[in-house]
């Protein structure tokens, strides 16, 4: 049977001008001393300013506005453990619509008030006991609502590509891009436009150690489930790859790294502290691999997406094991 990818890069790049004006073109980082503990160039695609903190933002945006009229007045449905959430809630509020979001009850804290906080309608349940999925279309579809999941759907999956599209705008050609790996949809959508635009470059994922769900799918050539992993990195504390996001990133991903939450820790002091940012744990995972030496012969030139930022000053500081007062504005 011919595969058929449910992505290609004319739909990233439509994605890119429907986007445009809307997301922000998000800057790129560099840092000498990175450099120089890496021993290549990097580039840091920085979605942690993107709005709503992440670059969820592009794929919900991008998914919304291609809704029919009727259906888009009826109103929007997600789940989300923070980040697809608000975003979804931005778009709702942006298209002059309503969303309600599906959470888990341990969502942290700062993430359900951003929820909230852009005019969604807030419904909890227990991400060990329930699967968010089912619960999420059940709730969709007694509400006549359209549902946009957080990764498994083509346009959110084109969307979120269009973070490697600008990316790669900026620097030219690269020798790899490391993604982080969460249910599969930012790099399925990077992937598709990296190589699309340079077939020789390396695409490299990054996943938590506790959730390594991703790399031992793509061992065994098919989808495993593990069970829900408990990290600090909870946009990436998924326990299977997605339907449509795996068979994109087994054809694309050259490899898959990765890193324990005290890494994760590091990457998160070394971005506060050298390059003067706040990145959140699922955000500071590529770089995370870098630092720790989990990429296999990392050289040339390296992208790296820093994918968020939302993360609360307290919990930020319990992380990096600091006082409030050393990161409190």
């Amino acid at each position: 049977m011919t595969y058929t990818p449910p992505v290609t890069l004319d739909d990233v790049r439509d994605a890119a001008a429907r986007i445009e004006g809307v997301a922000h073109r998000t800057p790129v980082l560099r840092s000498r001393t990175l450099d120089r503990l890496v021993g290549a160039e990097v580039f840091l695609k920085c979605e942690n300013f993107q709005r709503v903190g992440a670059f969820k933002f592009r794929g919900a945006y991008n998914a919304a506005a291609r809704l029919a009229p009727e259906q888009l007045a009826k109103g929007i449905a997600a789940y989300s453990s923070g980040n697809h959430a608000q975003a979804v809630a931005l778009a709702a509020r942006e298209l002059g619509t309503t969303a309600v979001i599906l959470m888990p009850e341990d969502a942290p804290r700062s993430k359900r008030e951003a929820t909230a906080g852009y005019g969604a309608e807030i419904v909890t349940y227990d991400r060990y006991t329930g699967d968010r999925a089912v619960i999420g279309a059940a709730l969709a579809a007694e509400r006549g609502l359209a549902l946009i999941p957080p990764y498994d759907h083509p346009d959110v999956i084109a969307g979120q590509g269009t973070a490697a599209l600008e990316l790669l705008r900026d620097t030219g050609r690269l020798d790899m891009l490391v993604v982080p790996v969460g249910g599969g949809g930012l790099m399925a959508g990077c992937a598709t436009a990296a190589t699309g635009l340079h077939p020789g470059i390396r695409m490299i994922g990054v996943e938590p150690e506790a959730g390594d769900d991703t790399k031992r799918s793509l061992e065994a050539g098919r989808r495993v489930t593990i069970d829900v992993p408990r990290t600090i990195a909870d946009g990436q504390a998924l326990p299977t790859p997605g339907e449509l996001t795996f068979p994109v990133n087994r054809r694309l991903v050259e490899a898959i790294s990765l890193v324990t939450d005290d890494e994760v820790r590091e990457a998160m002091r070394f971005a506060f502290e050298r390059l003067k940012i706040v990145v959140e744990p699922s955000g500071a995972t590529g770089l995370a691999a870098l630092l720790a030496g989990r990429t296999e012969n990392p050289r040339g030139s390296i992208g790296v997406v820093v994918s968020g930022g939302n993360v609360s000053t307290e919990r930020f500081a319990e992380l990096c094991g600091w006082p409030v007062e050393r990161v409190a504005i």
